[in-house]
């Protein structure tokens, strides 16, 4: 069968691996699904969210031609997550709101220069 990119096809996990999950595509044709395209988020065990023998709707990621390997995704089907709506307070760590501009370092220069020459005089 002739597989393309975007294609959204149902098929049978065949294995479980800790990075990623065999999908059989058709009775020759076999994909993975990585442990980064199983779901949103972080997973921690493949074996809690899949087992062998049920079937999943995938999306074709990509199709290595030179090694005919096909990626494939369960996240690309799924909606993205809710961002929250609670919107921390920025915490800034400076004095922002002070216009100071380069004052502080002006006032402080000849006081840097004096201490460095007489370190290089010792």
């Amino acid at each position: 069968m002739n597989y393309r990119i975007g294609d959204i096809i149902a098929g049978k996990v065949t294995g479980i691996q800790p990075y990623g999950v065999f999908v059989l595509l058709d009775d020759h044709t076999q994909g993975l699904v990585h442990i980064s395209e199983c779901q949103h988020g972080f997973v921690k065990s493949l074996n809690s969210h899949f087992h062998i023998g049920q079937t999943l709707s995938v999306v074709i990621l990509d199709i290595d031609e030179f090694s005919g390997k096909i990626s494939l995704s369960l996240r690309a089907l799924m909606p993205a997550p809710e961002m929250t709506t609670f919107r921390r307070r920025k915490h800034y760590w400076t004095t922002r709101k002070v216009h100071t501009g380069f004052t502080p370092i002006a006032n402080h220069l000849q006081d840097w220069v004096d201490e460095y020459l007489e370190r290089l005089n010792k």
